[in-house]
């Protein structure tokens, strides 16, 4: 029977939601108990199944980052097979928006070849953090931004983001137990821009370690506290470890903001089509941990 492959893009605020790698209920959780079949609550887990019931078939969704608890993405890619190839795209993606909560939606959605991979075929991503810097926290998007009421210094910190750019082994800014054994990355671009109360970090590259950015953003921070200066950045890098630089800034400041792949062949209707299962999926585990 014929398949196709569609990649989508999606928005979501993770503020409810584990990540986005669906996971089952562990002992450790101690959130509700999950409905029978179910895991705890994750981005991956509740598009599959608003997916899933439209197309009336189970997917396997491939997300191009696994974002962790609390982060959130403007622009998410992630792929899935389908055997039912006669609904029309743009009516599976209002049909799936009728079905996700409302902190969740996808914004388009394209047939691809089954040579695209939201994994592999990821060429650069860009993140934004946000940190809120004025004496009295933001009550109505608490959970959007990093508060912080000190003092900062702007400049400092502006400067050391030009130490950030580059090819670089960045395991200094890698959560031990990343399990990456190639931790170089290269960094396109990485800028800070302040309109006071809101500073928003951008950081665009190759792909990223495992709460690289977060590490990252909370070293920032420290140089703004005057706790380093922006020179110092380059001494993390060098030293390749984790106790060389700051902390790591919690998740809830951090977004997805664009996902770059490489250019495919259009798919016309009807065609691009093939057997199912003769082009599995490739496996999620070389998808980064934001």
């Amino acid at each position: 029977m014929a398949s196709q492959r569609y990649k989508i893009t999606l928005a979501y605020r993770g503020t409810r939601y584990h990540g986005w790698q669906s996971q089952p209920a562990m002992e450790t959780y101690t959130g509700p108990t999950p409905p029978e079949g179910h895991g705890i609550p994750t981005v991956q887990e509740t598009v599959s199944r608003a997916i899933g019931s439209v197309i009336r078939h189970p997917i396997r969704l491939i997300g191009s980052s696994r974002t962790d608890a609390g982060v959130h993405a403007k622009g998410q890619v992630a792929h899935f097979d389908t055997e039912h190839v006669q609904i029309p795209k743009d009516n599976i993606r209002k049909a799936v928006n009728h079905q996700l909560p409302g902190d969740i939606i996808i914004r388009h959605i394209e047939k691809v070849p089954d040579t695209f991979d939201a994994v592999h075929s990821t060429v650069r991503k860009r993140y934004q953090y946000s940190i809120w810097n004025a004496f009295d926290r933001p009550v109505f998007f608490n959970d959007l931004v990093w508060h912080r009421w000190q003092n900062l210094d702007i400049d400092a910190m502006k400067a050391a983001t030009a130490y950030f750019v580059g090819e670089h082994d960045f395991v200094s800014f890698a959560r031990p137990g990343h399990g990456r054994e190639n931790t170089v990355r290269t960094v396109y671009d990485c800028s800070l821009t302040y309109r006071t109360p809101r500073i928003v970090i951008g950081v665009e590259g190759s792909g990223f370690l495992w709460n690289m950015i977060r590490i990252m953003v909370g070293t920032l921070v420290q140089v703004g506290l005057g706790r380093h200066k922006p020179e110092e950045i380059a001494q993390m890098i060098a030293a390749k470890d984790r106790s060389a630089s700051g902390p790591t800034a919690p998740p809830h400041g951090l977004f997805l903001q664009w996902i770059q792949t490489r250019k495919e062949p259009e798919v016309v209707e009807g065609e691009g089509q093939r057997e199912a299962g003769v082009a599995p999926a490739l496996a999620e585990t070389e998808a980064e941990d934001a």
